[in-house]
């Protein structure tokens, strides 16, 4: 009788794939920056990894450019294949896993602050209470910001707002929100429910400086009216606007559910802006994912729902693709 055998397998090289890791993230992103951001991680760290697998593959991986570093002729040799060996890699940690097991591991996400107060308390209740073993990370900036998050991978879902008819390729529509003139408590102007846009004209404003998504709307549209928005001040802090529209009654242009609280509490008021109506969308945008596609799938359409859940308490309206 034969005496079986051990398959004689001898690694070394493939042996830690976290550097290999950082090697496909630096060739994807070109840029030892992005690809910490990325991967979590630090700059020095992936340069040590770097120069490690360098070492142990007796060749240079990346060429240095004045832009970043870009694959050698040896690197792009190397980088469909070590492509698929993580690829396999992370089937197989899902087959272990178990695909009947609930989805788990930490999802990113990047948002602005006026989304964020309203949303992301209500998605950390349902996640305990649905996914508990999905943990959250958020972060939040202005749009600017969120967006270079989303291209560089940094963050797993994006919420952001869209002015327009249309929205970017590959980005879902959540819900249509009207834009508020926001005022002092006791103000004239936002004591009605609407106010023409035409009565904004040359109002003492604090708004975000340009560039920001907002701001180039609204210029957009006073230009359009022949109007004139004079900020007083410019500040893209949301406690800053809402806090100085209260002390040195001023005005601002912000989404109801941006100050939901402080309009309820009577400590500002809201009129909406009519003829013509000032929109926005709110949409979602999911990155080439770097967290848990199970998890991020499971966030995603949570907040979906209570997005959904939201617009039934008035703070925007539905979509219409939703």
């Amino acid at each position: 009788m034969t005496s079986p055998k051990a398959s004689d397998f001898k690694i070394e090289l493939t042996a830690d794939l976290h550097k290999w890791r950082a090697f496909v993230a630096i060739g994807e992103l070109g840029s030892l920056t992005r690809a910490a951001l990325f991967l979590d991680s630090n700059q020095s760290l992936l340069s040590r990894q770097l120069n490690a697998l360098e070492r142990e593959c007796g060749a240079r991986l990346f060429n240095r450019t004045g832009r970043g570093v870009e694959l050698s002729e040896v690197g792009a040799r190397l980088f469909p294949r070590v492509q698929s060996l993580l690829a396999d890699a992370e089937r197989l940690e899902s087959d272990i896993r178990g695909e009947s097991h609930e989805p788990g591991g930490r999802v990113t996400l990047g948002l602005l602050p006026s989304i964020g107060q309203p949303l992301v308390a209500r998605l950390f209740a349902a996640l305990r209470q649905r996914f508990a073993a999905v943990s959250l990370k958020v972060l939040e900036g202005s749009s600017g910001q969120v967006e270079e998050w989303l291209a560089d991978a940094r963050v797993d879902i994006a919420i952001l707002y869209r002015y327009g008819p249309t929205l970017p390729e590959m980005e879902q529509s959540l819900a249509v929100v009207d834009s508020y003139l926001i005022g002092p408590p006791g103000d004239r102007v936002t004591d009605a429910k609407e106010v023409r846009f035409e009565e904004l004209h040359d109002l003492p404003f604090i708004l975000p400086s340009a560039p920001n998504g907002l701001r180039t709307a609204l210029d957009a549209m006073a230009r359009h009216q022949r109007i004139t928005l004079a900020p007083v001040i410019e500040a893209d802090s949301l406690p800053l606007q809402r806090g100085l529209v209260a002390s040195e009654r001023l005005y601002t242009v912000l989404p109801l559910h941006a100050v939901w609280s402080e309009v309820a509490e009577r400590r500002l008021q809201a009129a909406r802006i009519v003829e013509p109506p000032f929109q926005r969308t709110i949409s979602m945008a999911m990155s080439k994912s770097k967290g848990p596609a199970r998890a991020v799938t499971a966030v995603a359409a949570l907040i979906v729902e209570l997005v959904e859940e939201m617009a039934r308490a008035g703070m925007w309206r539905p979509s219409e693709s939703s």
